[in-house]
């Protein structure tokens, strides 16, 4: 008897839909790049229970003949392509035919389709793959697709599914992601009967990214020329190396009209800023690429998320040629004024950093009182500290002072970011201590981000956050810890935030740490070591448990004994 055996049409559609059908947005990005390849002008996308009980597309695209909507529920089936070669020029966002039985296969499904001079539509009803009914129906010209109750009869996946309001987030991050792809379109999206968003038709790709930035953000825009060469054109828009962050997140990136994840074109947009992000930070950027599709396959993922260039380095030096001529600083005017005055007009971009010409390391010390040598009194023994003799400061960073043992750096920023944990951690104990805000702080956030910041609000509320939904995707911070006195809540969130995303929660009785040592973390990089308060920070720093690390780990001080310097020097016997 044969072991090997043709698996079932139904069965073989499930199998499918585990590769194209991961959760609900999975089932929205499918409906949705089809009802963009019908020419639609307007998609409508309603979800009930985050698209767990409910997922309904509905367009105005050209709708299907009976025949055509059957022949859509087999495998394999599409209109496409016709023959081989059709592969090595694909322009549509679907093309392998998988999309739709696999959706049929783990739901009750339902599709209304007529074409626009159809006298009748067609209804088909199909549950977990069979179908169940064909008929005639009465309605507008375009597609209407309905899946309910996603994985009702694969209980193994659906516990799989993450919380209602994450799912809910997937499924409008793909959405919006869409409707930068497809300005022209109109995109409608409602949760559970209420309405999300309605992105009008945008004339070009800024006004939709205006449209999703907010205007405080879209002021700080940095316009990419349309740049070509090699067969690769790219325009889009960037924001300044003040709004970097950990991971791609941000980046959305266009091939064709088609969302795309790669590691060339992030590497390219980050090596374009020529050193002025700090290392692990990514720009913040639109991206649209128009590539002739011989050079590009994007067939190599089940998804369709990533694809791969047969010229990657033509695609990076256009790109870097691209946000290169953005971020060039503007040409100064010169005009009938002296030479210093011309200087003064010079500005430069605020992406890129300002370097100065280096000083002799000498001059970097910063000098204290002047007094004779061995007359530096020692710091008090107030808080068990060693006795330190402060010398000077070294690069506005360190402080150098003498032990009795030898020479020691001390890192004030680590410092603070000791005494803000232990802070945290001891206000968690009574009543949090929180500075309200005069005026609350709005914060846009990506969908994804929002429900983050709301599930964690609980443990932001003990470390003296207060932070409360102001409808659809902003937020409003109402208070900040006391004790990290901060001036501008704004990026402090947005890189508290980010360090949020890029520290996933181990458990949640570890979630108060956690946050205590990434507020820490971030008000400490805030503060601007100075020379005169290095005596009292000592004092406090020494009143903590471990005053000799950070709350990461790093050395607050380090010592060099006379010995290894001695070393260092040949002294040694």
């Amino acid at each position: 008897m044969p072991k090997i055996r043709v698996l079932p049409d139904i069965l073989a559609s499930q199998v499918a839909a585990g590769e194209v059908v991961e959760r609900p947005a999975s089932v929205v990005k499918e409906l949705v790049e089809n009802s963009i390849d019908a020419a639609a002008r307007e998609i409508r996308v309603d979800m009930d229970q985050g698209g767990a009980a409910l997922i309904r597309v509905s367009d105005d695209g050209c709708g299907m003949s009976r025949e055509d909507a059957l022949l859509s529920l087999e495998r394999h089936a599409t209109s496409k392509l016709r023959v081989a070669s059709d592969l090595a020029a694909i322009r549509t966002l679907g093309f392998r035919g998988e999309a739709v039985p696999s959706i049929a296969s783990v739901s009750r499904f339902r599709m209304i389709t007529r074409e626009a001079d159809a006298v009748a539509g067609t209804e088909i009803l199909v549950d977990g793959g069979k179908i169940r009914d064909v008929r005639d129906a009465g309605c507008a010209p375009g597609t209407v697709i309905e899946a309910k109750a996603l994985f009702f009869n694969m209980p193994a996946r659906r516990k799989f599914l993450r919380a209602e309001t994450t799912e809910a987030a997937h499924v409008e991050h793909q959405l919006r992601l869409h409707a930068l792809a497809a300005p022209w379109v109109r995109f409608r999206l409602r949760r559970d009967d209420r309405e999300v968003f309605d992105l009008p038709p945008a004339a070009k790709a800024v006004d939709r990214v205006r449209q999703l930035l907010g205007p405080e953000m879209a002021r700080e825009l940095i316009a990419l020329p349309l740049t070509h060469g090699n067969g690769v054109s790219v325009e889009g828009f960037l924001l300044p190396a003040s709004h970097a962050r950990k991971g791609r997140r941000h980046q959305y990136v266009f091939l064709n009209d088609r969302p795309v994840e790669d590691a060339v074109i992030s590497r390219a947009l980050a090596e374009g800023f020529r050193g002025a992000l700090a290392d692990g930070l990514h720009p913040a950027a639109w991206l649209w690429l128009d590539l002739e599709p011989t050079l590009v396959d994007v067939n190599v993922h089940p998804a369709k998320r990533e694809v791969r260039f047969h010229r990657p380095i033509d695609v990076r030096d256009a790109i870097l040629e691209a946000v290169a001529q953005g971020l060039r600083p503007p040409a100064p005017v010169v005009a009938n004024s002296p030479p210093a005055a011309v200087v003064e007009t010079i500005s430069h971009s605020p992406s890129l950093p300002i370097f100065h010409t280096p000083q002799p390391m000498l001059e970097t010390w910063v000098k204290p009182e002047m007094q004779a040598p061995g007359q530096t009194p020692p710091v008090p023994r107030g808080g068990g500290e060693p006795a330190f003799r402060i010398l000077g400061m070294l690069g506005q960073r360190f402080v150098v002072m003498e032990s009795d043992d030898g020479l020691v750096l001390f890192d004030p920023k680590a410092a603070k970011e000791r005494i803000f944990y232990e802070t945290l951690l001891h206000q968690r104990e009574g009543c949090p201590a929180a500075q309200g805000l005069l005026v609350p702080v709005l914060l846009e956030l990506d969908p994804r981000d929002l429900d983050l910041l709301l599930r964690e609000r609980t443990a932001l509320a003990e470390a003296g956050i207060e932070v409360e939904s102001f409808g659809g995707n902003t937020v409003q911070i109402r208070s900040l810890p006391a004790c990290l006195g901060i001036k501008d809540p704004r990026p402090f969130m947005g890189d508290l935030l980010d360090e949020m995303l890029h520290d996933p929660v181990s458990g949640a009785r570890f979630a108060f740490e956690r946050l205590a040592r990434m507020l820490a973390k971030r008000a400490a990089w805030l503060v601007e070591p100075k020379l005169a308060e290095a005596r009292h920070l000592l004092t406090e720093l020494f009143t903590c448990e471990l005053p000799y690390c950070a709350a990461d780990g790093r050395p607050t001080l380090t010592e060099f004994g006379m010995r290894e310097l001695e070393r260092r020097f040949g002294l040694g016997k």
